[in-house]
């Protein structure tokens, strides 16, 4: 995607599922997806191993999520992502998004076909900081 596209899909969104987030505060899989809440998104963590993490309720899945989802956001690796792209596409999520070191070339494709937005091996943090600043919120 193109920095344009970036900006665009992180302006309009509003509820980024994190899959892997981290009960662990010095994990990135932690602070990643607390410094996006701080900058104004709904954050739904997806660990089948937590009930709450960032004061949010957690997901066994995506597939157990009961709100619409702009964003997946992973943070597992990459050979899991063809499954969690089968679930993005199943709630209808609008983008997908792989951190740093995640690819998988097939079900990037198959995201893309299904309609989805794909962002992959980049943080969401950096990007949004590089675009918006730091101390800035999201619009949402």
């Amino acid at each position: 995607m193109s920095e344009e596209e970036i900006r665009r899909l992180l302006e309009s969104s509003r509820s980024i599922a994190v899959v892997g987030c981290s009960t662990n505060p010095v994990k990135d899989a932690h602070r990643v997806p607390r410094r996006m809440l701080e900058a104004g998104y709904r954050i739904i963590p997806v660990n089948p191993r937590a009930e709450e993490i960032l004061g949010q309720r957690c997901y066994p899945s995506l597939l157990d999520i009961e709100e619409p989802v702009d964003i997946v956001n992973v943070f597992r690796p990459s050979q899991e992502v063809p499954g969690i792209v089968e679930q993005a596409i199943k709630i209808k999520a609008r983008a997908l998004w792989l951190q740093l070191g995640i690819t998988h070339p097939e079900a990037e494709e198959r995201a893309r076909r299904a309609g989805l937005q794909v962002v992959s091996n980049r943080c969401i943090m950096r990007e949004y900081e590089r675009l918006f600043g730091r101390a800035q919120s999201a619009s949402p």
